[in-house]
């Protein structure tokens, strides 16, 4: 069964379950186009949260960068002075 296939009998699946508890009067708020609307938002969150985490990760390594250089320098000058 190829994937678009087994993807439309999902989202029947899921238009059937909505349809089914909405004659019951559970629910108008299932199916494909809400699901589709809930993935995108969610999508969209992550890679909020991704983006902050770079954002975060950049920021903590420019601060041990700006901490190291100076180090780094002391310590090549040291090499360069004791290699003459």
């Amino acid at each position: 069964m190829n994937t678009k296939k087994l993807l439309n009998t999902a989202l029947n699946g899921l238009d059937s379950i909505g349809y089914r508890l909405d004659q019951y009067g559970i629910t108008g708020k299932l199916n494909r186009h809400n699901l589709a609307a809930f993935i995108m938002l969610e999508q969209k969150h992550l890679e909020g949260e991704w983006d902050s985490i770079q954002a975060k990760f950049d920021r903590r390594r420019s601060q041990v960068d700006t901490l190291l250089k100076p180090v780094i320098s002391r310590v090549n000058q040291f090499r360069g002075a004791s290699s003459n």
